[in-house]
């Protein structure tokens, strides 16, 4: 991604609405589920974790129809909620886990087994099933002593009040335990160090919950009763954030940022840019579901440095690479400190923020918990590495879309997890002549070229399903190259021949009886005329096909059939070499990876339809790290490929990027 800007001034115009926020969207679920009535939803967001939250409640027996711009949740109260029949399955979201856990507990004669990603189960939950546990509820780790992530299970029980100090201001803490209190119908208080994030405390006094808040705590009265009431989720402040410090470095115009929720436990980035000279106006604001919801109109501004620290940083933590960026632009230093947090954020984001200020020729210094950023106008220039983190691709795109500077973004598709328009958005912001322009290559291929996605990496890294959903949300058609090799392998298996006497001249005799057709969705291959899909997956043709993969005459004659697919219409191409032997020439080249132990508990989830045993994993990771071995001279990605990690990312997120990824390059090669 290119975000090139000339010294043409820079005028900002229109009205941006920034994608809904997270945390709210949550609470309305759970809300919903706990109210007798109908619960109006609007703007919610339709991420991977809202969607694990929804799933679980509908395995409660809630009426949840499918998430959209404005639905219905059609709730029964506690009393209708039952055990789900199945593990809850969590994904990623540490936000459905602790919620699902406090409301469970206080559900006695109900219980849920929790289950999570490679990444979620590695989070500690005994921050909240300590307490949990104190008022009664039997909470059970699962795997090695001390282990205090998922797999875990939530009994309900008959609950006692309880009086909780916690040490960590955590609104999810502060959430589970209120939730607890108000199925359980006992008195709870909790104090906190600072105040934490008070949605669940705005949401509940909106439909019809009593509370008792001071500076430091909250106290939920015994006998509480959730309302239904309607809710409209505002959009995310971090997310409104981006355009806000973009507004206030430009030149002229002003941009109108529609819905953004003004919680004041939220609004501390805007406080900062307020501070450094932004020109930041409120308009029309009113309480919408219990939240402060409203207009702001951001307009150029002289910006100055600034310190940053204390018991602000909780409240603009998410925003700081943002504000670092700005600053950078700003007169004078700005200091950020107490932050160390943002060093277990999706990147170290304080060592991130700083190496790519620096190559850009930020003169900039690395504190243990911040960083001092010293500001210049002299035109900024460089290539920035976002590893992976959405906050830094977009606090940089930014940057990059003021004038003089010329910065290029390495993943530009990664803002997908938290705001997949942004570069549209970004577009309209500044205008059309000075759009981010993406570049995936050197030079731009003719509009009548088909688009070809090439996905590639080792076995079990997702390739197949991700590439089939990416073709499906792009309407092209899917070509899995794998199943090619697969036919020939099968049709040797019904020889009788072993193995070992496979040659590449035996295999191909059998070429002829391969053919495919272009379905609506695929590229479909035959043996024999016929589909033959669940054969081509059967135990014996997978422990062999790569031996038939490795052989170089086997590899031309199925890179020549993928080939005259994709010369044809526009694909999206999954196997081994893809991006570098096949079409490497391809638009888009994309290189999934994945640790051995977590690409072994997928595929035998895959094959057995249950979650495995750890002895099972360990023996299918033998068995993967042997196939690493043989297909080791295929496993390697183009020089331009994109490299996703997907050991702690949901499929649905990695699909988000690739589909960002892959509608940019569209753009490209329709202008």
């Amino acid at each position: 991604m290119a975000a090139v800007s000339s010294a043409v001034p820079l005028t900002v115009k229109g009205t941006i609405r920034a994608p809904g926020d997270k945390s709210i969207s949550h609470r309305a679920l759970i809300f919903a589920a706990m109210a007798n009535g109908q619960t109006r939803i609007r703007d919610i967001l339709p991420s991977a974790d809202v969607h694990a939250t929804a799933a679980a409640l509908r395995a409660m027996g809630v009426d949840i129809p499918a998430l959209s711009e404005d639905f219905v949740v059609r709730g029964r109260g506690l009393d209708a909620l039952h055990s789900p029949e199945q593990a809850f399955d969590c994904a990623n979201s540490g936000t459905t886990t602790r919620l699902l856990t406090g409301l469970l507990a206080g559900l006695a004669g109900r219980a849920a087994r929790f289950e999570g990603d490679a990444s979620l189960s590695r989070r500690p939950m005994k921050r909240v099933a300590a307490p949990l546990s104190e008022m009664g509820a039997r909470i059970s780790f699962e795997g090695a002593a001390g282990h205090d992530g998922l797999p875990m299970r939530v009994s309900g029980q008959p609950l006692k009040a309880l009086r909780y100090v916690n040490t960590h201001a955590s609104a999810q803490v502060k959430g589970a335990l209120l939730l607890a209190g108000l199925c359980g119908g006992v008195e709870v208080t909790i104090e906190e160090p600072v105040r934490s994030r008070d949605h669940s405390e705005r949401m509940l006094a909106a439909r019809g919950v009593r509370l008792e808040i001071t500076d430091t705590s909250v106290t939920l009265p015994a006998g509480q009763v959730v309302q239904p009431a309607d809710v409209v989720v505002p959009s995310d402040p971090s997310s409104a954030t981006f355009f806000a410090a973009l507004a206030a470095m430009a030149d002229a115009g002003e941009l109108r940022l529609e819905n953004v929720c003004l919680n004041p436990t939220r609004t501390g980035a805007f406080d900062v840019l307020r501070r450094m000279g932004a020109d930041i106006v409120v308009e029309h604001s009113a309480d919408v579901g219990g939240e402060l919801i409203g207009t702001l109109v951001v307009r150029p501004s002289s910006l100055v440095g600034a310190q940053i620290g204390g018991a602000e940083i909780p409240r603009c933590i998410d925003e700081l690479p943002m504000i670092a960026c700005l600053a950078a632009r700003a007169r004078g230093e700005t200091r950020i400190t107490d932050a160390q947090e943002l060093r277990v954020k999706e990147s170290d984001r304080i060592r991130a923020v700083v190496d790519n200020l620096r190559t850009l020729g930020v003169e900039v210094e690395e504190y243990p918990d911040g960083m001092r950023v010293v500001g210049s106008k002299t035109p900024l220039s460089g290539h920035v590495i976002t590893h992976g983190d959405h906050r830094l691709a977009m606090a940089f795109g930014v940057l990059g879309a003021l004038p003089g500077n010329h910065i290029t973004i390495d993943d530009p598709g990664c803002v997908a997890v938290s705001y997949p328009a942004f570069w549209r958005d970004l577009t309209t912001a500044v205008g059309l002549g000075r759009a981010p322009a993406v570049a995936q290559g050197a030079g731009a291929a003719p509009s009548t070229t088909p688009l070809v996605v090439a996905i590639d990496g080792p076995a079990a890294s997702g390739k197949s399903s991700t590439a089939q959903w990416v073709a499906q949300l792009l309407d092209v058609r899917h070509v899995d190259s794998g199943a090619f090799y697969r036919a020939l392998t099968f049709l040797a298996t019904e020889t009788g021949e072993a193995p070992e006497q496979w040659t590449a001249e035996t295999l191909l005799a059998h070429a002829g009886r391969v053919t495919w057709r272009l379905t609506e969705r695929s590229v479909l291959p035959l043996v024999d005329g016929v589909e033959q899909d669940e054969a081509l997956r059967g135990t014996n043709v997978t422990r062999n096909v790569s031996r038939v993969a490795a052989m170089p005459p086997v590899r031309l004659w199925v890179n020549t059939v993928v080939r005259s697919a994709g010369a044809a219409v526009d694909v999206v191409v999954d196997g081994r070499d893809i991006g570098t032997a096949v079409f490497p020439e391809a638009q888009l080249k994309i290189f999934l990876v994945a640790d051995s132990w977590e690409r072994a508990r997928r595929r035998l989830i895959q094959r057995l339809g249950r979650r495995p045993n750890d002895a099972e994993i360990a023996e299918e990771v033998e068995a993967l790290v042997a196939r690493d071995a043989q297909d080791a001279t295929q496993s390697a990605p183009a020089r331009d490929a994109i490299t996703i990690d997907t050991t702690t990312v949901t499929q649905e997120e990695q699909v988000e990027r690739i589909v960002a990824l892959a509608r940019a390059t569209r753009d490209r090669l329709h202008q």
